[in-house]
């Protein structure tokens, strides 16, 4: 796979990105791409490793065909590379921004730190496809006559709708927001993906023939009893939207906030509607603590230096990881490891192993977060509590599952322990045998990657639910 001896011979690349002091002052993506030479060397390190685990359950949800990518690059038939990927992947420039590329720690160059850019290459393709006018609509040249709703138009719900056009099926998907694309449109900030990839996407299944219902929340605007019985199939693909409660001593307090609204609200900012529900909420001039470690965390601390917050504290409960981990007991898994997310490195200050034990106020404002240090259990040490300054806090420690009232409840369909629309990652059913779930809704919250695989595949279910048989792959 590409140049035999290119691992030995050429160091990694990776995407640039424009100065922190630079990006900070706009909404933009900030990413400085690789020359196509650049990007055709590093394809060339694709070794031919025998057991390719990138693209294997470890590395890679959706089971791009990576080393054969790396292959076309190298020998610069673009075009084909971009057919690959494609054949696996509906939306390629979505996870080469966004994922946090599990297919790299599963390389097999990873042993020694230095992987292949499997994430740049790949966006790298996406892009160039678009550029060049290989990415065109792929109606079905016959209809099957069969109607499909798929509730939510995130990366499950787009995916599953493709696929499910592409082989001749009437499919309808209802948005409750104005615009299509999920959180990957709301709640993701356009520094890490613009909103323009999106819109081109919903312009070419459009002309697929998926129809698009936009300001449509089922089970509060329309009733599910209405929507089953007005379709063929049904597909829950509604995402993971109830927020973990820490109930925290002072969580009432003005200027605390959960992190996702806090995200949307900045997205519709940048996409100009003009609709905002919620209160506004701004950074500027203000001491930001974000609670949580992962990356709606990251995200608010992106979004809060980009509004000109004087200073970002995140506080991770977890003691600092290691920066190199141990290969011979994570790899080729996604392993535990030291990382500096692009908005981090903006200069937020991040407190490890500290335990958020309530939020301080005055006069019904918040003024700080009080904390301690976390044992090996994650519970709070005495005599270790201290303050931290605070004018604005988010809360971000993830989702318990999707929101119950309305579709869900509505439905009636069993739930799994968790609160999740139970189906199994077979046929994607429920217990409803006409409704089918993917995505976070499905499996809780998770990476887009998944939410592509999963809608992917109850496509492919539904499919030979409604006819027996199917082209499509799994």
């Amino acid at each position: 796979m590409g140049k035999v001896t290119g691992f030995l011979e050429i160091e990694r690349q990776e995407a640039r990105y424009q100065p922190a002091s630079d990006r900070i002052r706009h909404f933009r993506e900030f990413t400085l791409p690789l020359s196509d030479a650049e990007v055709g060397k590093q394809a060339a390190r694709c070794m031919d490793c025998g057991i390719p685990f990138c693209h294997g359950p470890q590395g890679c949800p959706v089971h791009n065909q990576i080393p054969d990518w790396n292959d076309l690059i190298y020998a610069d038939d673009w075009q084909e590379a971009s057919r690959n990927l494609h054949s696996t992947n509906n939306f390629p420039e979505f996870t080469g921004r966004i994922c946090p590329a599990p297919c790299e720690e599963a390389c097999t160059l990873n042993l020694e730190n230095i992987p292949v850019a499997i994430k740049t290459i790949e966006q790298a393709i996406g892009d160039k496809a678009w550029a060049n006018g290989w990415v065109v609509p792929e109606p079905a040249e016959h209809k099957t006559g069969r109607k499909v709703a798929i509730v939510g138009s995130g990366p499950a719900g787009m995916a599953a709708a493709q696929q499910l056009a592409r082989v001749g099926h009437e499919v309808h998907v209802y948005e409750r927001e104005p615009k299509a694309g999920g959180l990957m449109r709301y709640g993701i900030p356009d520094f890490k993906m613009e909103k323009r990839h999106i819109d081109r996407r919903i312009e070419q299944m459009e002309a697929e023939g998926v129809v698009f219902h936009y300001g449509v929340n089922v089970g509060v605007d329309m009733s599910v009893d209405e929507l089953v019985a007005g379709h063929d199939a049904v597909l829950f693909a509604g995402g993971a939207e109830k927020p973990r409660d820490p109930q925290l001593p002072g969580q009432e307090l003005e200027g605390v906030h959960y992190a996702m609204p806090y995200l949307v609200q900045q997205n519709r900012r940048n996409g100009f509607e003009n609709h905002v529900p919620e209160a506004t909420v701004e950074a500027s001039a203000k001491h930001v603590v974000v609670i949580g470690g992962g990356d709606t965390a990251s995200d608010c601390v992106g979004t809060a230096f980009r509004q000109g917050a004087i200073r970002v504290t995140q506080l991770d409960i977890r003691p600092v990881p290691p920066k190199i981990e141990d290969k011979l007991i994570t790899w080729p898994y996604w392993p535990t490891k030291f990382r500096t997310s692009s908005s981090q490195a903006e200069g937020a200050e991040r407190e490890f192993a500290a335990v958020t034990l309530g939020i301080e106020g005055k006069n019904g404002r918040v003024t700080g977060v009080r904390c301690a240090r976390a044992d090996a259990k994650r519970q709070p040490i005495p005599g270790t509590e201290f303050v931290i300054k605070a004018d604005l806090v988010f809360i971000a420690l993830g989702f318990s599952g999707p929101v119950f009232e309305g579709l869900v409840e509505q439905s009636g369909v069993a739930l799994d322990k968790r609160g999740n629309v139970l189906a199994d990652d077979e046929n994607y059913v429920t217990s409803n045998p006409k409704v089918f779930a993917a995505g976070d809704m499905r499996r809780g919250q998770s990476l887009v990657v998944w939410a592509i695989r999963e809608g992917r595949q109850a496509a492919r279910a539904i499919d030979v639910f409604l006819t027996g048989a199917t082209t499509l792959p799994r």
